[in-house]
């Protein structure tokens, strides 16, 4: 395989890795802080409008390329000599991501699905029960998903030295 491609398929994992982590920082320490501070109905209705607009063709390609493309910087870096010095962090970067993708499946998709099967806004009875089922629980494990992506990232960052240091 040659360095171009070795480096290619890095160049676009750290990429995509780079913009997922960005996403759950961003949730992290703006979207979920913003909507601390809103009413119940409020939050329910914003959360369930997130959860449909999220699912798109662009982030999804970036959510589930992330994974698809460290795996194939992995294998890429697999023949001997053609990164050992690279192969760990790459290892590293596609634990990390992938434990933040058992999060999101295991736990965030979840309590999205709940959030949505609580019905139109306007029609919950309790909204702040919703809320409560809802908010903390998630965005604890948002915030165990943005460190864990961002480690990823900044693996495959690490990755990215080697790999030139190796090439150039």
């Amino acid at each position: 395989m040659s360095a171009l491609v070795r480096g290619g398929t890095l160049i676009a994992a750290t990429v995509a890795t780079g913009l997922s982590a960005g996403l759950f920082h961003a949730f992290a320490c703006a979207v979920m802080p913003g909507l601390r501070k809103a009413g119940d109905r409020t939050f329910v209705e914003t959360m369930q409008r997130i959860n449909v607009a999220i699912v798109n063709g662009w982030f999804l390609a970036t959510f589930l390329g992330a994974l698809l493309l460290t795996g194939a910087a992995v294998v890429c870096h697999l023949p001997a000599g053609a990164g050992r010095r690279v192969l760990p962090w790459l290892i590293a970067a596609l634990a990390l991501y992938l434990a933040m993708f058992v999060i999101t499946v295991a736990v965030n998709i979840p309590l999205n699905d709940e959030l949505a099967a609580a019905g139109a806004v306007e029609r919950i009875a309790d909204p702040a029960a919703v809320r409560e089922r809802f908010e903390a629980v998630w965005v604890r494990w948002n915030t165990v998903r943005a460190v864990l992506s961002a480690a990823a990232f900044a693996c495959l960052t690490w990755a990215l030295v080697l790999h030139g240091r190796t090439t150039g």
